[in-house]
């Protein structure tokens, strides 16, 4: 398994917000795919001067509070997944994983509170 991508991720009902933060601090939208999956989640990629990314996703569900997680792309969904639960992680959508044509996704959650938001990019 290779990760090809590797950064932070705030997961936010307040995307706007957030948002406004970044850009104080240098970084544009670079990408702004909306809708994603089942669970309607609007996901926003943002960049800097200096090439460091940032996601945040706003989903159409009620947190109780917002979530910092990594984005971690690997080339291989089912053996990340595998060493991440190996590794006592859960899924947080219990069996489900956000399957889109050009993706596969599932926020992994450790037992003390890491959040890894694990995807991989199908290419066709």
């Amino acid at each position: 398994m290779k990760i090809t991508t590797f950064n932070p991720q705030i997961i936010t009902n307040d995307g706007d917000s957030i948002v406004k933060v970044f850009e104080a601090l240098g970084f544009e939208k670079h990408h702004n795919p909306q809708g994603i999956g089942d669970l309607n989640v609007e996901g926003i990629r943002m960049k800097d001067a200096n090439g460091f990314y940032l996601d945040i996703s706003v989903p159409d569900m009620k947190l109780p509070q917002d979530v910092t997680a990594i984005r971690m792309n690997v080339d291989d969904f089912d053996e990340a997944y595998k060493l991440l639960t190996d590794h006592g992680f859960k899924n947080f959508y219990g069996d489900k994983t956000v399957d889109m044509k050009s993706s596969k996704s599932a926020i992994m959650i450790s037992q003390s509170g890491i959040a890894v938001n694990l995807i991989q990019h199908i290419k066709n």
